[in-house]
Parts: C-alpha cells; structure tokens; sequence
C-alpha cells in the first residue's frame, strides 16, 4: 500500500523534483530531461541561435572579399542555405512545442475553456494555416498568441536570409602591365635607326598627314600602348610633346569692293584671296602680338578663308603657333578604346630653333615627374628639318568655284573642308606627338601603369538579416516564457503529447445529450464546442481535465 501511494506521489510530482530518485541511471535521467523537461527545445534554440551566429562569423569573414575557392561540390550559397535551414527547422520546432504546451496554460486557467480549443493549438504547432485560425481566436489574449506569430512569421526565414548574399563585379588590378609610349628625345631616324641630317622621318610624316586628315580629330585614341585587359589607367606622366596655339585674326583682314561686291580680301604681309567663290591661302607670317612671346619651333602660319570671297562677313583668319613642349598627360584604356587629356604643357621660349644646338627643355621638378638625368631635347637637325618641311607643306592656296575645284595640296583642301580650323591644329599637334612618343629613344622608357580586370565578389546586405535574427530572439523569449509560465502555475511538461490526454482525460463525458455514443468527426467538433474543461489537480486522481457542468 505504502509502495503504490509513493508511485502516485511520483507520477504528479513535476519532473525536476523527481529525476534526481536514488538509482535512477544516468540514461535514464537524461531521457527523463528529454522527454519530461525543455531540454531537447533548448538545444533547439540554442542551435537556432548558433547556426545563425555562424553565418554571420562567415559572412563577415567573406564579405568584400572574391569568391571562395572552396571544393567544387561546396559554395557560399549552400553553406548559407544549409544553415539557414538548420536555424529554421530548430527554431521552428521549438516554438511549435511551446505552442503545443499552451493548450495546457489555457485550461489550467479558473475561467473553463471549450474543449474544442485543444484542436485550435494543435493545429497551430503544425503549421501557419492553423496558427492564423488560432491568432484570430485568440486576440493576444494569451501567451500563445506570439507563439502563433512565431509559427507563422517562420515560413518568411528562408527568402530573407536568400536576400543577403549578392554577387556583384569589380575592377581589380590585373598582374600584366600595359605600357603606354612617352619620350624625352627626339632625333629623326630611318627606319633602319639612323639619323637622317636633312630629312624628316616617314614616321612624323604619317603623324602629320593623319593629323591634317582626321575629321573626327581623335589622335588622342591613336597613341601606342598595350593593355591586354582593354581597361588600363596610368598616373600622370610628362613627354616631350608637340603644342599649338591658335588666335583669331580676323579683325586684321581689310578688303577691296566695287559696287558693293568685294573681290579682294588680305591680311598686310599676310595671305590674299581675289576672285569669286570659296578660296583658302597659307603662309608662314608673324602678325599676332598675342603669340610674339612663343618661339615658333615647330612652325608659325596664317590661314585666310572664305566660302564666298564676295562676302567678306563670312572671312576667317587664324594665326598658330607650333611649339616643342613638355606635357603633362592623363591616360587610359575603357573597353579597348584609348583615351589621352593634355593635362598642362610647359615651354621653353629661350630654346630658340638653331642650326647647331640642340632645343633643351628642363621643366621644373614641380611640373614634372620624371626621372632621369637625359634632359628633353630635340636635335637641331630633326628640328630643322621638321620646321622646314612643316612650312613647306602649311603653304599653299586652294579653292572651289563654278568652274570647279583646285588646291595646291591636300594638306589646303582639308585645311578648307574644317569646320574648326583650330581644332585641327591640336589634333596635328596631337598626332604629331604620338609620332615622337613612338619613337624608341632608349632614354626614357614606357610609362607603366595598372590593368584592370573583373572580379565577382561577395556582398553582404546585411539588412536582411534582421528579419531572422529578430524572429529567433521573439521564439526564443516565447519559449523561455512558456517555461516560467509552466513552472509558475506549477503543471507538468505534456506539450503535444497526446497520450497526457488519454490519461487524464478520462473523466470527460463526451457523448450526445441524449446519450449516444458520437463518431463522426463533425458531431465530435460540434459537441467539443459545447463542451468546457479545466486542467486541474485533484488526490487521488492527480492531474486531469475536470468538465464544467
């Protein structure tokens, strides 16, 4: 008598107080914890929570950073995939028990429950379809109601957690490095590499007939350079170079007209159109005061102008000077194609153009970044020779008229086909340098500078982690709150378990009013809505769910 009394005394004492019974294995206490107490749901949210912790750890470390070079079978998105579903899984099988051991908070209560409740927390532990029915029975007024928040909101875990990894594309430096030409001297040589005394080099002559010819004017993309990767950038770097400046002189031009028609338009000492129609006239000059202080070594011209020699408002007159200089440049490469700007420019206006003496430019260190003890020079035979070819080739006339067309040079018909005259100068100077510049002087060398290439990276939205780190942290203070709750209205752990319910729900009288037997699942739902009950604890029967009259 005295053992069954102790066996009744131990089945409706909680858990805690009695796993610790003298000779109870420690298999056996563990499977008691297991089963009677929280244990298995804290590692649930335990894992939960450090599953989620491992993914930020991971991608911390790789956020920014190229892709992994993990196994193939491995890759960041099935890493991340894997322990986001581990944290979903854990975390979701937590609350559902802590749902499903609310049913017992709600008929421990004084006020009895309908019986039909028991299907309303079932339901919702399974699945968010009957955690929405559950929300909307109960109204926030129970604890269970963020739990049914919870079972719900899960189902959302998976699509944020796919959101913070993203895949974007960078340029990053490339272990080739592309060259782009510069120079420090120039000296006209054959093709064979010897110096030619009188003559100027095929090389300067195709710089200067590509100059004159180009319509786009884009001598700037024609520079020598190699990128394999076709995105390069270089730091800025100073060449010797070839410089122009142009000035409008039109005011200088005077005219002769008979009867309202003019027939004569020219500049004193300067070039002379006479007659009808479209005429061009090129000369070597000194007019402009604006250019006295530039010593011309390269060249100094005026070009006279007009689509119609009998409209003398349409006249155009432009002065240039062409200098050796020293330029400053910035460079690169975008998609294959190759850009150049002229940054600044530095002369020397004392190096003056000599038969015997080489032209020395020595910018100062402040302006220039190169190094090297060869100064920028150009040798007076190169230079004499460029001069003398330049003003030969700058001088000539053209023009088109009803009787048709004729120029003393191609260099005049596209010198009169321009529409900006000084803009096709720069671009002779400009494709005149590229011409020196590609010259190997075997003083200065290329200018090195950075390949780009692409590079797919990883980055972190970290924002859309806060969705599951705020749901775990919402599980994890409703189970922790389940757990009080339990241990404070002093009930046992049932959870879901149905067999708590066959055991203690033996005083239920659930047949029809008149007595008969109910099978259906229908008329079991309808009579369970009729029917309240209370979880309440009794001797001798212990624990049971007590019918209200």
């Amino acid at each position: 008598m005295a053992a069954n009394t102790e066996d009744n005394n131990n089945e409706r004492t909680p858990l805690l107080k009695s796993a610790s019974s003298q000779g109870a294995s420690l298999t056996q206490n563990a499977a008691s914890l297991l089963a009677n107490w929280w244990l298995w749901e804290l590692i649930e949210a335990f894992t939960s929570i450090i599953a989620l912790v491992v993914i930020v750890i991971i991608l911390f470390i790789y956020d920014g950073s190229s892709l992994p070079d993990w196994p193939s079978v491995f890759t960041i998105n099935s890493v991340i995939s894997f322990l986001s579903t581990i944290s979903k899984l854990s975390i979701m099988a937590a609350a559902s028990a802590a749902v499903s051991q609310c049913k017992w908070l709600w008929y421990r209560q004084a006020e009895p429950r309908r019986l039909q409740d028991l299907q309303l927390f079932d339901d919702a532990s399974r699945g968010p379809w009957g955690a929405v029915q559950l929300l909307f029975s109960l109204r926030a007024r129970h604890l269970a109601f963020i739990g049914a928040i919870v079972v719900v909101l899960v189902n959302f875990f998976d699509p944020f957690v796919q959101q913070v990894v993203s895949y974007r594309s960078r340029s990053v430096p490339s272990a080739n490095v592309p060259e782009i030409v510069k120079s420090r001297v120039y000296a006209a040589r054959s093709n064979e590499g010897l110096p030619l005394p009188s003559l100027v080099d095929l090389s300067m002559k195709a710089g200067i007939y590509n100059g004159v010819f180009d319509i786009k004017d884009n001598a700037d993309s024609g520079v020598s350079h190699t990128c394999s990767t076709g995105d390069c950038s270089w730091q800025d770097f100073s060449s010797l170079a070839i410089c122009s400046r142009c000035v409008d002189i039109t005011s200088h031009v005077e005219k002769k007209c008979t009867d309202g028609k003019c027939h004569l338009l020219y500049i004193p000492n300067g070039p002379t159109l006479s007659g009808l129609g479209g005429q061009i006239n090129s000369s070597t000059t000194n007019i402009s005061s604006e250019l006295q202080g530039i010593e011309p070594s390269v060249l100094r011209f005026t070009s006279l102008l007009s689509k119609k020699v009998s409209d003398p408002e349409g006249a155009l007159a432009i002065e240039c000077s062409m200098f050796y200089c020293i330029g400053k440049y910035a460079a690169s490469v975008t998609g294959g194609i190759a850009e150049q700007h002229l940054l600044a420019s530095w002369r020397n206006d004392s190096a003056r153009l000599d038969t015997k003496t080489d032209l020395i430019l020595n910018p100062p260190t402040s302006f220039s970044n190169e190094s090297g003890t060869e100064p920028f020079r150009v040798t007076h035979l190169a230079a004499v020779a460029l001069n003398s070819f330049m003003s030969e080739t700058f001088t000539g006339s053209g023009g088109i008229n009803n009787s048709g067309s004729a120029f003393s040079s191609d260099v005049m018909q596209a010198l009169y086909d321009t529409s900006n005259l000084t803009r096709r100068i720069e671009n002779l100077a400009t494709s005149m340098t590229n011409s020196i510049r590609g010259q190997d002087d075997n003083v200065s060398g290329p200018a090195y500078g950075t390949a780009w290439t692409s590079e797919t990276y990883l980055h972190v939205r970290w924002a859309w982690l806060a969705f599951p780190a705020t749901l775990i942290l919402l599980a994890s203070c409703f189970l922790l709150g389940v757990i009080l709750e339990t241990s404070y209205r002093d009930i046992l752990v049932w959870k879901s378990s149905n067999i708590a319910l066959l055991f203690h729900g033996r005083s239920l009288r659930l047949s029809s009013r008149n007595g008969y037997p109910v099978n259906k699942l229908s008329a079991m739902t309808a009579r369970a809505n009729n029917v309240k009950a209370r979880l309440v604890e009794s001797d001798p029967d212990g624990w049971k769910l007590d019918q209200d009259e």
